[in-house]
């Protein structure tokens, strides 16, 4: 490495030892510079082997930091991906980035293209233990930190294992502004779209293929909320996804569906409700309810487990603060 220093800026150069860890590394066309750059404040320039790294002190030797921790999981043949560049930044910043490759030492299961799926941060990981060893688990916190995702990923593999028998998910039929008794099609061709963020995880892990068919065999069930009442689900994995949607009777309702072998895992957003004024949102009330249950985890995500891109979390840092000042 050689250092390089002026007034206000500092500059490092990161040397790559071979092509495959430096094309790992940077993506196809240096895709992964630009995130860098951004969740690094720094700018990085390629050139051959070398990056050179310029900007303040501090976080141009965080960002080397981050690259020899992404370079050790290459070295391991792990192929890494956007979400883990922005895990390896976010822990940086944190101050545990020296537990980053610890995250990688177990995996949930493979997804479709045989890729494994593995949790991207502490949260996640709290959040994965505590479905393990709850029968009932709360993820509470901001889009994009992998609560359906992670549940979903839980429940097939709970599946595959034989430890359960079918699959539930399901969710309130809650409009976001938009009226479901003007859109086109039956009850399910209405509900189904507010199910898209559960099909797509179910897609990415089983194929929509597979998935159809295990639909159309009743192992996996898609349902509104309202389908829950008067049932008991034994031997099941069940998932709420958009809990924050729910009123203090639909989460009882729901919560006393649990069967024998079954487990529950309830995830939501208490800042993106959108139930109707006068309403109060079962998701806030559960944690004050159910604190001294046992068996029941609640987990609670911040915008620093939100693993898409760095400007996301700091879009719901921004919103979160402008909330305040209100």
């Amino acid at each position: 490495m050689f250092l390089a220093n002026d007034a206000q800026q500092f500059t490092m150069t990161y040397k790559i030892d071979s092509p495959q860890v430096e094309v790992g590394l940077l993506g196809t066309q240096d895709k992964y510079v630009a995130l860098l750059e951004q969740g690094m404040d720094v700018a990085v320039n390629p050139f051959g082997d070398q990056l050179k790294i310029t900007g303040e002190d501090e976080d141009v030797h965080l960002t080397v930091a981050v690259l020899d921790q992404l370079v050790k999981l290459l070295e391991q043949g792990i192929t890494i991906s956007s979400t883990d560049i922005v895990s390896a930044m976010k822990m940086a910043h944190r101050g545990t980035l020296q537990y980053f490759t610890d995250l990688y030492s177990e995996k949930i299961i493979n997804d479709r293209k045989g890729r494994p799926i593995r949790v991207k941060n502490f949260g996640q990981r709290q959040y994965v233990r505590a479905m393990k060893n709850n029968d009932i688990t709360f993820g509470i916190g901001p889009a994009g930190t992998g609560k359906t995702y992670l549940a979903v990923a839980m429940a097939i593999a709970a599946l595959k294992r034989g430890d359960v028998e079918r699959i539930v998910l399901t969710r309130p039929a809650v409009e976001a502004g938009e009226s479901l008794g003007f859109l086109p099609g039956d009850l399910k061709e209405k509900v189904d779209p507010y199910l898209r963020p559960i099909y797509d995880a179910l897609n990415a892990i089983f194929g929509a293929d597979h998935t159809e068919r295990l639909m159309e065999r009743d192992t996996i069930e898609v349902a509104p909320l309202a389908y829950m009442r008067g049932r008991t689900l034994d031997n099941a994995f069940v998932i709420l996804d958009e809990a924050q949607n729910t009123t203090n009777a639909q989460m009882k309702m729901f919560l006393t569906r649990l069967g024998f072998g079954s487990k529950m895992v309830v995830n939501g957003d208490v800042s993106q409700i959108d139930l109707p004024k006068g309403n109060h949102s079962g998701l806030i009330a559960a944690p004050k309810i159910l604190a001294n249950v046992p068996s029941i985890e609640f987990v609670h995500f911040t915008a620093e487990d939100v693993v898409r891109h760095p400007v996301v979390a700091k879009i719901i840092t921004a919103y979160e603060e402008h909330t305040k000042q209100k």
